[in-house]
């Protein structure tokens, strides 16, 4: 081989190399910038928040959205999405209800009444909490609102808002008369007469008697008071045809039959009564402790004029206030319950409940807030509002509540509006109730 030839060869590898050199510079570069894309995005991608979504009436929304602003503020990695419900509860429940029975539940975070947990927690939709929260957490909170949270022994949500029903009394009308509040039926109707008969007021007393779940609430306080029971959970035996019963109707009744109580009163429900008492138009009233700052709103001309205590009773016999009040679980087909989870605690911490007694009024589920120096300087009778919420009654927590309460509703209506008579009506309640317990306990 010549010389020439020779160096062409060499010169031809020599370019080559550097050709090929280049060439892999380059998809080495590529593969370089290719993987440094794909990590910073997963990077990016393990930055973004989880998303975890609930569901609550658009008037919660409205009055709560603060406790969602301040939580993510204090976990950038979690993003709650609320969905807007109406604002009839029972029609939230009914969604929630259909969501999980189509399967695959869009919700995280499960917020709900204290009457809809059996049935969610028996319906196996709902997370077990018991070992995920510490026993040292539910301390604080009232002994009632964790019982109202539990299915079986088990606990299946954190409540955040305790709702008790109470008696409420025009202070001005009963000194008038030299009268102490009431503490059995009979002392409601003897000063509610006292006071009608002096002109003091049109009405006694007004209550809530419209056939719905206000009115289930409104008779387990009355009935309780009478020493009775509606349904006892742990042995599911009914007690609407017992004596006590038809003395927790008697009292009911007896306020419509002597007048002291307006015939409209079986129409009533919650503002019904609020804005007849708020007018000065009665004596007592049974309701919420939503009422009470309204009663005492500037506008009101019944402002600085309103006591209120737990519910009367039959002699003998302790008050009892029906237990209200929501709470959030976590929905077990939830991706993130961890993160959902976090956010039900959060919820009920002292911190976000105090934001929420100071801002919309409502009473919280942990006992230390109704000493708290903020909460009082700005509620001034919320050490008193503690009794009230410790002498709550549970409406049965049983999985078939929802249908027990349309009976009782149905049947209790008829015997206060006269269409039925008091002692068949509740029989017949007793029986429909025992054979629908007895339906589901044998499927």
């Amino acid at each position: 081989m010549s010389t020439h030839s020779s160096t062409y060869n060499s010169s031809f590898v020599h370019r080559f190399y550097r050709w090929m050199m280049r060439r892999w510079q380059l998809v080495t570069l590529a593969i370089g910038v290719f993987l440094g894309v794909v990590f910073y995005g997963l990077m990016a991608l393990s930055q973004q928040p989880v998303h975890i979504t609930m569901l609550m009436t658009a008037l919660d929304i409205a009055q709560e959205r603060h406790i969602v602003e301040a939580f993510e503020a204090q976990n950038p990695d979690i993003k709650v999405d609320v969905i807007e419900g109406p604002n009839a509860t029972n029609l939230v429940e009914d969604l929630y209800t259909s969501s999980f029975l189509l399967g695959g539940s869009p919700y995280d975070a499960v917020v709900m009444d204290v009457v809809w947990l059996p049935k969610f927690a028996a319906a196996g939709w709902l997370m077990d909490l018991t070992d995920r929260i510490p026993q040292e957490e539910l301390k604080d909170f009232i002994p009632e609102t964790v019982e109202g949270s539990k299915y079986q022994g088990r606990l299946y949500r954190l409540p955040y808002r305790t709702d008790s029903g109470l008696l409420y009394y025009r202070e001005d009308l009963l000194q008038q008369v030299g009268a102490q509040p009431p503490e059995t039926f009979a002392d409601l109707i003897n000063i509610s007469k006292q006071v009608q008969q002096s002109n003091g007021a049109d009405w006694g007393y007004v209550w809530q008697g419209r056939q719905y779940e206000g009115l289930a609430a409104m008779f387990v306080e009355v009935l309780e008071g009478a020493g009775g029971f509606w349904v006892n959970p742990q042995t599911l035996e009914v007690g609407l045809d017992r004596p006590e019963t038809q003395k927790a109707i008697q009292f009911l009744k007896e306020t419509i039959d002597q007048g002291i109580s307006p015939p409209g009163v079986t129409t009533y429900q919650e503002e019904e009564a609020r804005r007849l008492f708020q007018s000065g138009g009665a004596v007592f009233m049974r309701n919420w402790p939503y009422a009470l700052p309204l009663a005492n709103a500037d506008e009101s001309p019944i402002k600085g004029k309103v006591g209120f205590k737990p519910m009367v009773h039959a002699p003998g016999q302790q008050s009892a206030g029906a237990l209200g009040g929501w709470g959030i679980g976590i929905a077990k087909s939830s991706p993130h319950p961890e993160e959902a989870l976090r956010f039900a605690q959060y919820y009920a911490s002292e911190e976000a409940q105090r934001n929420l007694v100071l801002k919309n009024g409502y009473l919280p589920s942990r006992r230390s807030l109704y000493t708290d120096s903020q909460v009082v300087a700005q509620y001034p009778y919320f050490p008193r509002m503690r009794e009230v919420a410790e002498s709550s009654a549970l409406r049965p927590p049983i999985a078939q509540y929802a249908q027990a309460s349309d009976i009782l509703q149905r049947y209790l209506s008829a015997a206060l509006t006269g269409r039925t008579n008091p002692e068949q009506a509740m029989r017949d309640a007793a029986n429909e109730t025992r054979n629908l317990l007895q339906r589901y306990s044998a499927s």
